[in-house]
């Protein structure tokens, strides 16, 4: 199989990108890849890490604010699309994906101007800019949630899940004395993201000496700009501080409970692996679809959800209490996880990939 895949900006694109060119490489080892991303974001660093053909377009999302930067926009936007065209006549790809981010819409467009096959996949609740544009472009679209289905066109549309979700699944368990942890004590994970994030950084701080005398420990990831800040910190003995996990989900099958941004990846790997959590969805992203991606798990008992602007130190230390001492509330949230799971979203993806290629 020969693939050209895009996704861009953040974690929550790249690693679904990542987990279905892994299972493509599983089913078909022979297949060829090219991955299209953006000059400037996370993917330039991480793609060629995993010796995957990187091409980079400078590209930009629409700015809604200042309209008149939209005209470099739609200057590098018509120049993206004259680059994937060359690429793709050179490359002649079965099949061209959009995984999300901006980028994946030059990239998709022009693919199917050139009547290339084309398969998008949306990670959230619901649908971004992109994707939205990309719906007349494509010729089949992959969902995350149920509930997105209503979004799109129902004669190609398909509930995949999120293919991080799989991939999760067949990690191994990272011991927790790789911290500095105990193997026999609860756990609690604080993460905000791949990028972390400035104003939760700070709250957690300030946050951590109410954790002095628990039971439980800390692992308190902080993403990497602002780690060297925050080490420097006075911090508990039972609360351990980390810039950044590449196998976050190796740490999360040995976590009791994880405090949370509701990015799609995340929520994904959280149903997949049955992890309970405080969901803290980011007010900041477009549509707030942070918010809507938790609030199927919150409105299933499947997850806590506090909003950003409502986070209160010692009420978010009552709430991991509350959910820590009370196993029911514990097996509570790890059985209604299982109705949003789909252990085999990379897997599925993979089949309609190819049954749309052979078509």
């Amino acid at each position: 199989m020969k693939v050209v895949i895009s996704a861009g900006g953040t974690g929550g694109h790249i690693y679904p990108a990542l987990a279905i060119i892994h299972k493509i490489q599983e089913v078909e080892p022979n297949s060829e890849f090219i991955y299209i991303g953006t000059h400037n974001r996370m993917e330039k660093d991480i793609i060629p890490k995993y010796n995957i053909p990187f091409e980079s377009l400078e590209i930009y999302g629409l700015n809604r604010k200042k309209l008149w930067k939209n005209v470099k926009t739609i200057q590098c936007f018509l120049k993206a699309i004259k680059k994937c065209k060359k690429i793709m006549r050179e490359f002649k790809p079965d099949i061209v994906i959009g995984v999300g981010g901006y980028v994946t819409a030059p990239v998709i467009y022009s693919a199917k101007k050139l009547g290339y096959k084309t398969f998008i996949h949306e990670q959230n609740s619901v649908p971004g800019v992109s994707n939205n544009f990309l719906i007349r472009y494509t010729d089949l679209i992959g969902v995350s949630f149920q509930s997105s289905m209503k979004y799109f066109p129902e004669y190609k549309t398909v509930f995949t899940g999120n293919p991080c979700g799989e991939e999760a699944l067949q990690k191994k368990e990272i011991k927790k004395s790789q911290f500095g942890l105990s193997e026999n004590k609860q756990l609690v994970l604080f993460v905000m993201g791949s990028l972390g994030s400035s104003k939760m950084n700070q709250f957690l701080v300030k946050t951590m000496s109410l954790f002095e005398n628990k039971s439980y420990e800390i692992l308190f990831v902080t993403g990497k700009e602002m780690y060297e800040e925050i080490k420097q910190k006075k911090i508990p003995k039972n609360v351990k501080v980390v810039d950044y996990i590449d196998d976050m989900a190796g740490i999360m099958k040995k976590t009791d409970l994880m405090i949370s941004r509701s990015g799609a990846s995340t929520i994904s790997e959280i149903v997949a692996l049955r992890v309970p959590s405080i969901l803290i969805p980011s007010p900041y992203v477009t549509n707030n679809h942070q918010y809507k991606n938790a609030i199927d798990l919150v409105n299933h008992n499947a997850a806590l959800l506090i909003e950003e602007k409502n986070l209160k130190e010692e009420n978010l230390v009552k709430e991991i209490d509350s959910i820590l001492n009370h196993p029911k509330k514990v097996d509570d949230m790890k059985k209604n996880l299982e109705d949003f799971s789909m252990p085999n979203s990379a897997t599925l993806i993979v089949k309609e990939i190819q049954k749309l290629i052979s078509k």
